[in-house]
């Protein structure tokens, strides 16, 4: 990274000169008697040391050190090995405790899913840890995905001895990042997330917040509804809730609930002012990547922050145990935790890798000020041009198909832009706004933005979400790059009526070659080869969809064009 004001900033980072002293199986004891079970590793010997603290679901057994890194693998189940590498950091002069929330793994106590228990119970963590013989006082959290997201609830109620933060791969919005997509539910990751952690069946957490009748008649809706009626997944979840609460519990709050705001820092964001670092790859758009940029424009108050914006350094995606890009983290947490200067506090806001050219940049805030939102237009023949629609164009439409067999083709309509006659490189979020009627009164819209080259290869790049039915905005939130819909309620759309549809796609960091064209796919359902975990419970009834793309009804991409 020769963009770094210091190119031999790693020989500022702490040294491994440390053997490592083992305690498995403590105990914490909460305010209300519960105990939370914990391994802690610190350096042996005397001493004081600064301690990061890692919380969550997946069993602290599992978080163990590993001889060898291996591909993230659902058939190795290993994908909750996110605690980070204990013997880099130990060794290195930082304690790290690895503790089961309550209600997982050895801990006592009944589960409470990221909800205000465990929330508080993580800022009591920090101040037991903080009062240790063996720590400073110093404290930080460690960890991505659940461990991220604990990040952001703890340090919003500030505990008072935690100095600083590093959520990676962490969302900050439990419905829009995670729960659903643009008001469609993620039920691919939520059928399989149950299997990852550490919880015995217990009841769903719903029954907190919605009256026994409430959730009779949400599943009696639901069980004659045709997406259910052709899923026996969901038909036993809902029938057993018990089986996976979790999913149960989304079934049975489709908008962006009290559930869902308990389990969210976005809300909060203005309240944290201790230093934070925010990561996240490119490829996360299916729920940490807009998390993190989310996060990072909640924090305009705070000076003290950082954002990074890369891919992941493997070949072969992410790996576990997770251990990317730690000595970036080990930069940050020197410098806040040990007082090292290590220079990163003297370069820019935000760094990011360019992908397609792999150039790393640096900009003061995100998104990108210089940014040229620029507008390309949808056409009739199937083009994308920063040309404006005559007048008469005509209209395009397909048919989902709810029973896709495996391996065919998911219908829908590809805009593509012509052969680039320049490189053009896209920094930031894209927003869809496009004009479509559908003749029932709701459907479901599934967008990707595609880089494609000229010997016919195709990479996704980015994906956007949106059921018709949330379709409303809020004026005050939303930009023309990024549509903002409170999803508070279901509107049933006019059948036959034109109406306006905008999508929040997720945000890019890429350079096209010239010769490569953008494409965009306009579905109504998921492309299964593309998403075996990120698919979504779609559109259950065959519906026209058309798009249209008159100057009177225009369709266009708003898109973050840098020089």
């Amino acid at each position: 990274m020769t963009i770094l004001s210091h190119p031999d900033w790693l020989n500022l980072l702490s040294p491994p000169a440390h053997e490592i002293f083992e305690e498995r199986d403590c105990y914490v004891t909460m305010r209300d008697g519960i105990r939370l079970a914990c391994d802690i590793f610190r350096p042996k010997g005397s001493g004081r040391f600064p301690a990061l603290v890692s919380v969550s679901a997946y069993g602290k057994q599992v978080q163990k050190m590993m001889e060898h890194t291996l591909p993230l693998s659902p058939q190795r189940g290993n994908g909750g090995q996110e605690a980070g590498d204990t013997a880099y950091w130990v060794t290195r002069g930082y304690v790290h405790i690895i503790v089961d929330v309550r209600g997982s793994g050895s801990s006592e106590g009944v589960y409470d899913y990221l909800g205000k228990e465990e929330q508080k119970d993580g800022c009591e963590l920090i101040e037991w840890a903080a009062s240790q013989p063996w720590c400073t006082g110093k404290v930080g959290l460690l960890g991505m995905s659940y461990f991220g997201v604990m990040q952001w609830l703890i340090a919003m109620h500030k505990p008072p001895h935690l100095t600083a933060i590093a959520p990676y791969e962490a969302f900050v919005d439990r419905y829009r990042h995670s729960f659903y997509h643009g008001g469609i539910l993620n039920q691919g990751f939520f059928h399989q997330w149950w299997g990852h952690v550490s919880v015995p069946p217990m009841k769903p957490l719903c029954e907190r917040y919605l009256t026994a009748k409430e959730i009779e008649e949400r599943c009696k809706t639901l069980l004659a509804s045709p997406e259910v009626a052709d899923s026996p997944f969901l038909d036993v979840s809902l029938n057993y809730p018990e089986k996976n609460p979790i999913l149960f519990d989304l079934l049975m709050q489709p908008f962006d609930s009290a559930y869902a705001q308990e389990r969210s820092a976005a809300r909060h964001l203005h309240e944290i002012d201790i230093p934070c670092f925010l990561a996240a790859r490119w490829s996360g758009w299916g729920i940490h990547l807009p998390g993190v940029l989310a996060g990072w424009e909640g924090l305009s108050h705070n000076k003290n922050k950082k954002l990074f914006l890369m891919e992941s350094p493997s070949m072969h995606g992410p790996l576990r145990p997770w251990r990317d890009h730690q000595d970036i983290l080990m930069r940050w947490y020197d410098h806040w935790l040990k007082g090292n200067d290590t220079g990163m506090m003297d370069e820019a806001p935000v760094t990011y890798l360019v992908k397609g050219s792999n150039e790393w940049r640096t900009a003061n805030d995100w998104p990108i000020p210089q940014t040229s939102w620029t507008k390309f237009y949808l056409h009739a023949d199937g083009q994308i041009s920063e040309r404006a629609p005559g007048s008469d164009e005509p209209s395009r439409h397909f048919n989902n198909d709810p029973f896709l067999a495996p391996g065919h083709q998911t219908p829908g309509l590809t805009y593509s832009t012509v052969p680039l006659e320049r490189e053009m490189t896209l920094v930031g979020p894209i927003g869809l706004h496009f004009y479509a009627s559908i003749d029932h009164t709701d459907a479901t819209w599934i967008v990707t933005v595609r880089d494609e080259t000229p010997d016919g290869k195709s990479t996704v790049i980015t994906k956007g979400w949106l059921r018709a039915s949330h379709r409303k905005l809020d004026s005050d939130k939303s930009k023309p790059w990024k549509p903002f819909h409170p999803h508070d309620e279901a509107i049933s759309v006019p059948p036959g009526e034109v109406t306006q549809y905008s999508i929040d796609i997720k945000e890019v960091g890429i350079r096209l070659a010239k010769g490569h064209r953008l494409s965009l796919d306009i579905r109504g359902q998921d492309t299964p080869a593309e998403d075996p975990v990120w698919y979504h419970l779609c559109n259950g009834t065959i519906t026209r969809h058309t798009v249209h793309h008159s100057a009177a009804h225009a369709s266009y991409l708003v898109l973050p064009v840098q020089s």
